[in-house]
This record gives C-alpha cells, structure tokens and sequence, in this order.
C-alpha cells in the first residue's frame, strides 16, 4: 500500500489516504508518485496537491498524520512543534527540546515555563 497525504495551501496536512499497490503499478517512490497523484487528482479534483508519505518513514523523514507540514525545503514532513522553546532538528525533522531528556531511567514531562524536564513521581 502506498500513503498520500494532501496538503493544503499552506503546505498542512490535511487527510491522509491510502493507495493500493495496484493503483500505483506496483511502483517504489518516487517512480510511484506522480502516479498516485494522477489517480488522486482524478477523484478529488485536478487542483489537490498530494504529497507521498512512507508508513515506516523510509522517505520524507517521518510518516505524515494529519496537521503536520510539508516543508519543501527539507522535503519532509514535519509534527506540531510541541513547545515555543522546542528546536528543529533539520536532520532528523524531529522537534528537540532545548535541555537533553534525562538517561537515568525515570520518567520526566517538559515544562516551558522553567525550561527544564520535571520528574513525574510514580505510585
């Protein structure tokens, strides 16, 4: 199965829609693209813009889910950023938080108003 995800004119996702193999010639991406494209267009309107997008994140840097962006400059797709504070990765198109998770085992949440990871006490 192939993944489509449209964007709209901002470049967000909007849905995501999946293609079968079929359809698309039993091709690999990028070969692939323009052919889901084509077949898209041709149910939803030739002005919808689709973007492919791999489940297992092989191209396009992650999986697009709905509200991401598309950035074409990175060609990949991009999450929500989770916090004002939180930088982008522009290798792995993943959001970092400005302070390194903590590696000792425990279980910490962000917290942006003291730009620190606070321990979440277990029961």
């Amino acid at each position: 199965m192939a993944n489509f995800a449209q964007l709209d004119e901002s470049y967000i996702v909007t849905e995501v829609i999946v293609v079968n193999n079929e359809t698309i010639n039993n091709l690999p991406f990028p070969e692939s693209e323009p052919v889901g494209v084509a077949f898209l267009q041709s149910l939803f309107g030739s002005t919808t813009v689709w973007k492919q997008t791999s489940y297992n994140a092989n191209f396009r840097k992650n999986y697009a889910s709905i509200g991401y962006t598309y950035d074409p400059v990175l060609d990949a797709f991009i999450a929500p950023k989770p916090y004002p504070s939180w930088l982008l990765n522009t290798t792995t198109c993943q959001w970092q938080a400005p302070v390194p998770y903590p590696s000792d085992g425990k279980t910490y949440i962000w917290d942006e108003a003291t730009l620190s990871w606070v321990l979440v006490e277990q029961p």
